[in-house]
């Protein structure tokens, strides 16, 4: 059920640290052939902005964004790669991922980027989150844990920010409960759940299809991304990814048209891509 008009929150590319399925080139082509509106390129490692601003050479009638993830290669939480990021036309600034506190210990490790401390949030990304509100761009949590999460919700929102993505609360390194998605969005109506197509399990990497059709209904469209957080070699290609994920989700007895809300009209809106 690939349309017209889909965007992309969330993929993997080349160059990275590790092998990707597509680099940031190849991405923008298949970007153009399937007809995509917007795609977003994420690292967990590098300033992305800067490459988008190169794929779009090929990308035809598609925009191709980028934004920066705020893990130790880029400072960590630093107001200065913010600026640079925001200034190139980033879009999304992603809280830290693979060096949060919460990923290290779900991992069974300790340290990482401490974001919330105290009960409060740090002052650098108190300053974080008013470079992102008066650019407008969208701030996206990262690995957190969902007691970080809300606590940044509130800060954020007080500070400006319209647009909060929870990055795959459905993933186990993060584990929000629908009954955390159904508060969280009750109080804070610019969070925005960013739903995806699968994650990494000890037998490999496993589909997210029912789980999300399961959040969807009870929590709801109107709150929903849709993104595939692809590009890994163990998952199929992007564009099957894509394939598969919609029309697994229209299995589930979603339908059409508000897949194509989830995966179209609710991104581009958050995206600004007009």
């Amino acid at each position: 059920m690939i349309f017209p008009g889909l965007v992309e929150m969330h993929v993997h590319t080349a160059p990275d640290v590790r092998a990707r399925s597509l680099d940031d080139l190849e991405l923008a082509r298949e970007a153009a052939r399937i007809g995509a509106k917007a795609v977003v390129i994420k690292s967990h490692h590098m300033l992305t902005a800067d490459r988008a601003i190169v794929a779009r050479s090929v990308a035809g009638n598609a925009a191709i964004y980028g934004g920066v993830t705020l893990n130790p290669s880029v400072g960590g939480l630093n107001p200065a790669v913010v600026d640079v990021a925001l200034r190139l036309g980033g879009k999304i600034v992603w809280l830290p991922t693979l060096f949060a506190v919460q990923h290290r210990r779900m991992e069974g490790k300790t340290g990482g980027i401490v974001v919330v401390e105290d009960g409060r949030v740090v002052p650098a990304a108190r300053e974080i989150f008013s470079q992102i509100a008066a650019a407008g761009a969208i701030l996206a949590t990262g690995h957190q844990s969902p007691a970080e999460i809300r606590i940044i919700a509130a800060e954020a929102t007080a500070l400006g920010v319209r647009k909060i993505l929870i990055n795959h609360p459905e993933h186990k390194v993060v584990g929000m409960t629908l009954g955390d998605q159904k508060e969280l969005r009750r109080e804070f109506s610019a969070v925005f759940f960013e739903r995806c197509f699968s994650q990494p399990s000890p037998a490999g990497y496993v589909s997210n299809i029912e789980v999300n059709a399961r959040a969807i209904a009870e929590v709801g469209v109107e709150s929903t991304v849709i993104a595939t957080d692809a590009g890994q070699i163990e998952n199929p290609p992007w564009a099957e990814c894509w394939s598969r994920y919609l029309d697994g989700l229209s299995a589930c007895g979603i339908r059409e048209a508000d897949i194509k809300k989830m995966a179209g009209e609710i991104p581009a809106r958050l995206l600004a891509a007009d």
